[in-house]
């Protein structure tokens, strides 16, 4: 069963067409790949799907039309985000970003200072005095803290040292095995994301272009819509 289903996807920046035609699924359980060069439409097509910006098309979320839902509303149905660039709430501790939004389920402050040991060190500092990965830890931290079926990971990797990378990574790839949380990622690593979702769809220019099991990505089509 689809958890989350997007259909003929249009969506705008006011007047100025950014997406044209997305269609691609999320299975219960599953890790999607949303791939494409930068600009071609995958973080507008994840804010559509958190509802951030104007769209058209069909979005439906554990079996819910949700196109005409605000943001928050689409957020309390389970959709957690990990945006680009992390956005932690600068003046606010550690805790108090991770509490900021969180529901009760599973996830709880306990829980995510044993997935980042490092949050639970520093958990009484401000979010503006951690490290760019200390932030995107408290960033992953703080959507899984909202207990989500679905979570969005939007370049969780991206502009990391390759240490705290591949420490990223680990967890993603724990969450994958453990949790049972459906995971929507973008990034450019494609090994890492061959080791962790079973599909993925290819966005060329605010279209789909390709979309399918991972494991069938062949290299001409990696090279055509995906390497510089």
């Amino acid at each position: 069963m689809s958890l989350l289903s997007v259909q003929n996807l249009s969506a705008y920046y006011g007047s100025s067409q950014a997406l044209f035609d997305v269609n691609f699924r999320v299975a219960e359980g599953e890790a999607v790949a949303l791939l494409g060069r930068n600009g071609m439409g995958k973080t507008t097509t994840v804010k559509s799907i958190c509802r951030m910006i104007s769209s058209s098309g069909e979005l439906r979320f554990n079996g819910q039309a949700i196109g005409s839902m605000p943001s928050h509303q689409v957020g309390a149905l389970g959709i957690g985000l990990v945006p680009e660039g992390r956005r932690c709430f600068a003046a606010l501790s550690v805790e108090e970003n991770l509490i900021a939004a969180s529901r009760k389920g599973a996830w709880d402050l306990a829980s995510i200072y044993a997935l980042f040991p490092k949050l639970a060190e520093r958990q009484s500092q401000r979010a503006s005095s951690l490290s760019g990965g200390e932030q995107q830890m408290l960033a992953i931290g703080r959507a899984l803290m909202t207990n989500p079926k679905l979570l969005i990971l939007d370049e969780a990797t991206e502009g990391l040292a390759p240490v705290v990378r591949q420490e990223i990574w680990d967890v993603i790839k724990r969450l994958k095995a453990e949790s049972g949380l459906s995971i929507l990622v973008i990034d450019k690593s494609l090994k890492e994301l061959r080791q962790i979702c079973d599909r993925a769809s290819i966005i060329e220019r605010g279209k789909t272009v390709w979309d399918g099991a991972i494991a069938s990505l062949d290299e001409a089509t990696i090279q055509q819509y995906v390497g510089v």
